[in-house]
């Protein structure tokens, strides 16, 4: 279901979610599990991935519906617990949020959000820097992820879901009361 590039990127996710796992005190096994299926459906056109969300009922809000580079996570959660027949919440969740984070993400979502812009595929401008700081705190680079992605897609005048902006408050907010 994946080109070549984009089962080679998550391999390499794959690879940084164990490490950062490992770092964190998540289960490891299940980092890389999340980090092998996290883009599995972004390679496939998004009418499908249209279907594929629609066929199992899942009702978007209208952000979501105008925000396609973010239905590849929301499509891949249905094809992993239907096609692949995984259950565990948090490999789904993990695999759900990876690209617009959320309020109160668990350890594992945030490893898996975080292995995504540092595996060791990624070259856009500061991820050396990015990749530091995740071995240094993981919601310093959450953070500055969604800095970096929220000021990309202000500039693309793409919209931002709802969670996006969460996600960044509850990093903002940990780090200030030194969570």
């Amino acid at each position: 279901m994946l080109s070549e590039k984009r089962f080679a990127h998550s391999l390499n996710v794959a690879q940084e979610a164990v490490k950062l796992a490992k770092k964190y005190g998540a289960d490891p096994e299940k980092a890389e599990l999340a980090g092998i299926l996290h883009d599995i459906l972004k390679d496939t056109p998004a009418d499908k991935q249209l279907k594929i969300i629609s066929d199992f009922g899942i009702i978007m809000s209208d952000v979501e519906l105008s925000a396609k580079k973010f239905w590849h996570a929301i499509g891949g959660t249905v094809y992993i617990r239907s096609a692949l027949n995984i259950a565990d919440e948090e490999i789904i969740d993990a695999v759900r949020y990876h690209t617009t984070g959320r309020h109160n993400m668990t350890l594992l979502e945030k490893v898996i959000f975080v292995a995504d812009f540092i595996s060791k595929d990624r070259d856009y401008p500061g991820v050396e820097e990015m990749r530091r700081t995740a071995y240094k705190s993981l919601d310093r680079a959450i953070m500055e992820g969604i800095a970096f992605t929220v000021g990309d897609l202000l500039k693309n005048r793409e919209p931002v879901v709802p969670e996006t902006i969460d996600a960044y408050n509850d990093a903002v907010s940990a780090l200030r009361h030194g969570k």
